[in-house]
């Protein structure tokens, strides 16, 4: 069996742990790429043991937010427009009605 090349972004699943995870990062001067796993935990393989792993390509887990704590209820709806409920102007944030100790003329 040939082991896939690592892509940063895609997930796999080690056959032999049977641990599914995703690559997150790549150092090219170390050889070595770091692994997100479904749980959380993240480890660093060098090149040459990725080559030796029996991995395969895998489409990511239904789930795959829940180590890094992400709820839907975070996001809404995408499709729904977004409006805060005090929106009435760019500026308002960041420029006060009144200023204390400043007076009008």
């Amino acid at each position: 069996m040939n082991t896939p090349a690592p892509s940063i972004g895609d997930w796999y699943k080690d056959l032999q742990s049977n641990t599914v995870f995703e690559v997150v990062a790549w150092d090219s001067g170390a050889q070595t790429l770091e692994l997100q796993h479904i749980d959380g935990e993240v480890s660093e393989v060098d090149l040459d043991t990725w080559r030796v792993m029996l991995v395969i390509s895998v489409e990511a887990p239904e789930d795959w937010r829940s180590p890094y704590e992400l709820d839907n209820d975070l996001f809404g709806d995408p499709d729904l427009p977004f409006h805060p409920e005090d929106w009435s102007g760019p500026l308002n944030g960041i420029e006060p009605e009144y200023m204390r100790g400043v007076e009008e003329v």
